[in-house]
């Protein structure tokens, strides 16, 4: 009998959850799991992971579970997924980030296990102080309702249990875990089909285009860059509601290039990553330019210290665009400290944030919960496919 997993989340947007849902869904052994994953529609401006990256994946679709949704559309996502809940009769519910946490395990009602994963931090600062108390206090409560807590940091962990969400045992650490990168293209070729110069200095920004993602101050730091690199040519991989910002700031050489699924291409193209957060867990955008062997220059902020190794395989600084501009030229102008920092980074994120690790991880916690782990392993846990 195969332990039936239910699977929940808000939106597949392109993104570090989204990848991490896609590879439990797809390299979990299907001969002792059988999963189901609910879902909603990605927001204007978002990308959806399983449109562009994973349409091999079978996901059912739950309109209200949305981020825009109201008050009577989460009544009637929680009604759509209790009533999945009561056909599938699964032995674990498994929820990941806040709304589909919230509306997934009040749905999950008698299942025996329901396990959560955070993704994120609380957005302090961007969003009222009385909701993120109000987020807070429901995640107190059901964390006495939820056998196992799953974040991507010991920060998170670390935060989430100075809140009060939580006891200790109950959290386990999984870093994020990524498929093995496709293979890199060659810099002038990447450049060609980018429509970049082959040979000027190239910062790139991968990810959703949002307020939190600091687009002012990603425009804000390029215009320095340009002091002292004036040939510098920036290339934004992504969009979102704030993408005037940087049209309207950064006129000349920046490329626009939306939301595609060969992001590889910009990372081979990429002398640089550059984020200007304000708040960020553990981007994947980050970890995927460490396994092209791209630096990285970032904020401070969030788990991000956890993915970049500051002086190992990135530089960190402050939350002001002339202190990261003066450490992008510094990447930018020393050729030696760009290659030593990639190389650094290449090895760290297949070590640490590779997807093996990840569905392993998973896996264990599930057959732990389950009573299914057999003490002479003569049944292999796992079977990456």
């Amino acid at each position: 009998m195969r332990i039936r997993v239910l699977r929940v989340i808000s939106r597949m947007t392109v993104g570090g959850p989204a990848q991490q849902v896609t590879a439990l869904m797809r390299h979990l052994d299907p001969e002792i799991y059988e999963q189901r994953l609910y879902t909603g529609f990605v927001a204007p401006g978002e990308a959806d992971h399983l449109e562009l990256c994973a349409p091999d994946v079978d996901a059912t679709r739950i309109e209200q579970l949305g981020r825009r949704a109201g008050p009577m559309d989460d009544l009637s996502a929680y009604r759509d997924l209790k009533q999945a809940v009561e056909e599938f009769r699964p032995d674990i519910v498994h929820t990941h980030a806040t709304k589909a946490g919230l509306i997934g395990r009040l749905a999950a009602g008698r299942v025996p296990y329901r396990v959560h994963s955070f993704h994120d931090h609380f957005p302090h600062g961007h969003v009222p102080p009385v909701k993120i108390r109000a987020m807070i206090q429901a995640e107190r409560a059901l964390a006495g309702r939820t056998a196992r807590l799953v974040t991507v940091s010991e920060r998170m962990r670390h935060e989430l249990l100075a809140a009060g969400i939580g006891a200790r045992e109950q959290y386990s650490v999984v870093p994020p875990g990524l498929d093995p990168p496709q293979p890199a293209t060659d810099r002038a070729v990447a450049r060609r089909l980018l429509g970049l110069p082959p040979d000027v200095p190239v910062v790139a920004y991968v990810g959703g285009v949002t307020r939190i993602r600091r687009p002012d101050r990603f425009a804000a730091t390029a215009r320095i860059i340009r002091r002292t690199l004036p040939s510098t040519h920036f290339v934004v991989c992504g969009d979102g509601d704030q993408i005037g910002v940087l049209r309207r700031a950064l006129p000349h050489d920046l490329h626009l290039l939306g939301w595609r699924a060969d992001a590889h291409l910009v990372f081979s193209a990429a002398d640089l990553v550059l984020m200007t957060s304000d708040n960020a867990s553990t981007p994947a955008a980050l970890i995927e330019a460490g396994q092209y062997g791209v630096p990285v220059v970032s904020t401070r902020v969030g788990s991000i210290a956890e993915v970049i190794i500051d002086g190992e395989t990135g530089l960190l600084g402050r939350r002001d665009p002339a202190d990261l501009a003066a450490r992008a030229i510094r990447v930018l102008t020393d050729e030696l400290l760009g290659k030593r920092l990639g190389r650094r980074a290449k090895q760290h994120t297949a070590t640490r944030f590779c997807r093996t690790n990840l569905v392993e991880s998973i896996d264990r916690l599930y057959l732990g919960l389950t009573g299914e782990i057999h003490e002479d392993h003569r049944r292999p846990a796992l079977r990456l496919r």
